[in-house]
């Protein structure tokens, strides 16, 4: 049986773009995944207070954490993104190079500014949680 998630909208609540709600179906495994860094292949945080370039760094990390996983971006069912920012701008900036990533899969998603995240210069992390079709053992 091939199930998939449900991203599920609102007609009484504001036109958003983004899903309010996901729907994941029992018989699909759960991956909670650790947040996604932007990290570089040698485990350091690029220098450059570039927003949109770390977000997209995540982005990147988050695909290949995924692909270990079996699964790919329209396997999430809920994101949260963080920013360490105290400027709106630089949650929108991120949230729109995030989006762009994902497409039309408008999965549910929280945004919120931080203080500091865990590795120096770091500026943006992604969590995520995905679902997968169990494994035939």
């Amino acid at each position: 049986m091939n199930r998939k998630i449900s991203l599920i909208h609102s007609n009484h609540l504001a036109q958003v773009d983004y899903a309010y709600a996901s729907r994941i179906p029992a018989e699909m495994d759960l991956l909670f995944l650790a947040g996604a860094c932007p990290l570089t292949k040698e485990g350091i945080v690029p220098e450059s207070r570039n927003v949109e370039l770390q977000a997209k760094l995540c982005v990147e990390n988050l695909k290949a954490a995924l692909k270990e996983c079996g699964a790919t971006l329209e396997d999430i069912a809920y994101s949260r993104i963080l920013v360490a920012t105290q400027n709106q701008s630089d949650l929108v900036i991120a949230w729109e190079a995030i989006r762009e990533e994902f497409g039309d899969y408008d999965v549910p998603s929280t945004l919120s500014g931080v203080t500091v995240l865990g590795y120096k210069n770091q500026l943006v992390e992604i969590e995520a949680v995905a679902a997968v079709n169990k494994s035939i053992e």
